[in-house]
């Protein structure tokens, strides 16, 4: 059964929101350059009132190594997803820090470096949060587990799901008005993944 990300949680509702629906991973941004933007002091106060069923991804770009490891040492986080020009070497650094999952995530034209990259999962994106899909018969044969990200939303995540079996996907945009996080976008985007669970 494919996994979902709702990521870009922010606000104390949108918890609520996550709560009621049960996705398996939220994200908190910790890039400061995006609208999403949450402190590591409001991503802990979101996650004290995460169900502990629901992992939250904590998504960095090109932060000090140091400050990840904090971050998924004092439970903030369950996983690191990796958004800029981190490398082996960075993800090695991390690893031996804190033995938690690490995603890896790569815009559609760097399939060479997915297969290798040794992180957990890798995430695969038409560009850096661009909320554009991309043809996904180009990572068909992708060798590993996968987030598929890029323009998803409730009309398109099923056929995405049936073409390619993503290990997960990943939305944020798709589930959004006016810059905010949708209860009713969030909840039609979780019941179209798991359409095929209840036929």
């Amino acid at each position: 059964m494919t996994k979902i990300k709702l990521c870009g949680i922010s606000r104390l509702e949108d918890i609520s929101a996550v709560n009621e629906l049960k996705p398996e991973y939220i994200g908190f941004v910790f890039a400061k350059n995006s609208k999403r933007f949450v402190s590591p002091s409001m991503a802990a106060q979101l996650k004290e009132k995460l169900l502990d069923s629901i992992q939250a991804v904590g998504v960095f770009v090109n932060e000090p190594v140091e400050n990840v490891a904090k971050l998924l040492k004092e439970n903030t986080i369950d996983v690191a997803q990796l958004h800029g020009s981190e490398d082996h070497d960075y993800i090695m650094k991390l690893r031996n820090l804190i033995n938690k999952p690490i995603i890896k995530a790569f815009r559609i034209n760097d399939i060479a470096n997915m297969e290798c990259c040794s992180a957990d999962y890798v995430l695969i994106d038409s560009g850096a949060g661009s909320g554009k899909t991309f043809k996904w018969n180009l990572i068909k044969n992708l060798k590993r587990p996968f987030f598929l990200a890029g323009g998803l939303d409730a009309q398109n995540v099923n056929d995405a799901v049936n073409e390619i079996h993503p290990f997960a996907v990943d939305v944020s945009s798709g589930i959004e008005s006016n810059g905010v996080k949708d209860y009713t976008k969030m909840a039609k985007f979780v019941a179209a993944v798991r359409k095929e669970e209840r036929l």
